[in-house]
């Protein structure tokens, strides 16, 4: 088809893709993260430890990882549209299914078999929407759908806790399934049809060559292990802050705690400032001052002031979803084939980042103390500064 047929500013097509790509972010992220703000009320539930308790949130990242490492594979099989849709009102229904659990261990295996049905939506998002948009408004498409993903986290988290605190964390959790589920039968009503991408039988061979070629390249595996890093580290923090700040010297209410959530809109600010800067400065440029920025956030979570931890907060939580904006756009723009691809594998090490590192600083914050745990969260993200330093795109 005519590339001049595809969706630009301006038009109802783009309204409608941007509008109905929100609702996809919003919903995925509420449900993925929900369970983070009310970690210490499961584990006082559950009478677990709060590494034990952050494997609500891991299940859904690691089942989120090992589906994006099945879409890899068979996304090209499907309808983008279908697949999303199946993967928005599945998942919802699963949020639903799982206020009913009694036990620790089958809600944590809902939580991996959730994850792994709703990567259908990130593992093709991306693609569709350098297929679908034309090359100029990509950046603010992709702006939109993170934007998507900012707000969802940052609803579900102080939803999750408001509604926790009031009515108990299991009908906080099937309110949160509701809206998910309304989120995507809208979705399904208006999303439109690819125009330029056909279903197409796998070619296993092909797309083993096109896996291999992007973890081989130097600098998509740079970008890769970027994406794991920081999220890794991001996830960290949100896990452990409401323990954090529920302990002495800030002894605050779970009320108050909802509201530190909020800081979640910086990262809108973050996606919207780097879509508009990628269009006069060069990505990689943007990319390193944005992790140089969530390394300063980092250091000021050390403050044991509640308005310098907090300005931190908002600095680190901008710098990273900018840097987030910038590296997956990066990798959508520079597969010039096979973009589900390399796009699957970005959300893969983007989620297994989250997964590994979620779970695990969370044992060392037990072991050590918090000024021990953001020693080794800044020396992560000194690691994705050196690969963003050292990525200089090649010529294809």
């Amino acid at each position: 088809m005519d590339i001049s047929e595809k969706a630009h500013q301006g038009s109802l097509r783009f309204r409608y893709i941007k509008l109905c790509i929100f609702f996809s972010g919003l919903s995925v992220f509420a449900q993925l993260y929900l369970f983070q703000p009310i970690l210490p009320m499961a584990a006082e539930h559950f009478n677990v430890s709060v590494g034990d308790t952050s494997l609500l949130v891991s299940s859904s990242t690691i089942g989120m990882a090992l589906g994006l490492l099945f879409f890899a594979f068979k996304a090209d099989s499907y309808s983008r549209k279908k697949l999303m849709v199946f993967s928005l009102i599945s998942s919802a229904l699963l949020t639903i299914m799982s206020t009913w659990i009694p036990s620790l261990g089958i809600l944590i295996a809902i939580g991996v078999f959730k994850g792994f049905v709703v990567s259908g939506v990130s593992a093709v998002a991306l693609a569709y929407l350098t297929e679908e948009v034309q090359t100029t408004a990509v950046a603010a498409a992709i702006s939109m759908y993170l934007s998507g993903n900012t707000i969802g986290g940052m609803s579900g988290r102080i939803l999750a806790t408001l509604l926790a605190g009031e009515f108990g964390w299991r009908n906080a959790v099937l309110i949160i399934g509701i809206e998910s589920l309304i989120l995507g039968v809208i979705f399904w009503k208006m999303f439109p049809e690819s125009r330029f991408f056909i279903p197409q039988k796998t070619d296993y061979h092909q797309k083993v060559k096109q896996m291999k070629s992007f973890l081989t390249n130097p600098y998509m595996l740079r970008l890769y292990f970027i994406a794991a890093l920081l999220m890794g580290v991001f996830v960290s923090v949100y896990n452990y802050l409401t323990f954090r700040l529920e302990d002495k010297p800030f002894s605050l209410s779970h009320f108050i705690i909802a509201f530190i959530f909020l800081m979640y809109i910086f990262g809108v600010f973050g996606t919207m400032i780097v879509g508009r800067l990628s269009k006069s400065y060069p990505a990689n440029n943007i990319l390193k001052v944005s992790v140089l920025f969530m390394l300063a956030g980092a250091l000021l979570l050390l403050s044991e002031n509640i308005f310098i931890l907090i300005s931190g907060l908002g600095l680190f939580t901008l710098s990273f979803f900018a840097a987030h904006t910038m590296a997956s756009q990066m990798t959508a723009l520079y597969a010039k084939r096979g973009k589900s691809s390399a796009t699957s594998i970005y959300w893969l090490f983007y989620y297994f980042g989250s997964s590994i590192l979620g779970s695990g600083t969370g044992y060392l914050l037990h072991a050590f103390s918090w000024n021990i745990f953001i020693a080794i969260l800044m020396i992560c993200i000194v690691l994705a500064l050196l690969l963003a330093t050292a990525n200089r795109p090649v010529k294809r």
